[in-house]
C-alpha cells in the first residue's frame, strides 16, 4: 500500500469527532498525517496546527470543516495543491469544487473512514 501524505483539515483531539478517528486510522494504516485544527492538542503521535502552514507533496486533504468555514481555507487548499480533496459526510460545497475542478485538484464526496475501512484510500 502507497503512504498518501494527507492533510486532515479540521483536525480535533476530542475522541467522539470523525476527524479524531480518521488521524487515528490513516497513522495505524500507515500514512504520513498532518492536521490543522481550531485548537492545538495531539492525536496518535500528530500535533494538530493551528494555523495554516505551507505544505508540499500533500496527496490527499480530507475536510472536517462545514462549508462556511471552509472560506477561509479555499486559497490555502489551491496553493497546497493536492492530488485530491475528500469532502466527508457535511462539508459537501459546490463552490469549491468548482474551485478545485478550474485548478485541476480532484474532488472526491466520501467518507475518509469508509475508504481506508475498504481498502480504497
Amino acid at each position: 500500500m502507497k503512504n498518501k501524505k494527507t492533510l486532515v483539515l479540521g483536525a480535533s483531539a476530542k475522541p467522539e469527532k470523525y476527524a479524531y478517528k480518521a488521524i487515528t486510522m490513516l497513522v495505524d494504516k500507515g500514512h504520513s498525517v498532518l492536521a490543522i485544527g481550531q485548537n492545538a492538542g495531539e492525536v496518535a503521535g500528530i500535533k494538530i496546527q493551528t494555523k495554516a502552514i505551507p505544505l508540499k507533496n500533500i496527496d490527499t486533504i480530507t475536510l472536517y470543516l462545514n462549508p462556511a468555514r471552509q472560506k477561509d481555507y479555499y486559497n490555502y487548499i489551491v496553493e497546497t495543491k493536492p492530488k485530491r480533496v475528500l469532502f466527508n459526510p457535511g462539508t459537501e460545497n459546490p463552490e469549491l469544487y468548482q474551485l478545485l475542478e478550474l485548478n485541476n485538484i480532484k474532488s472526491e464526496v466520501a467518507c475518509t473512514l469508509v475508504l481506508l475501512t475498504t481498502n480504497r484510500y
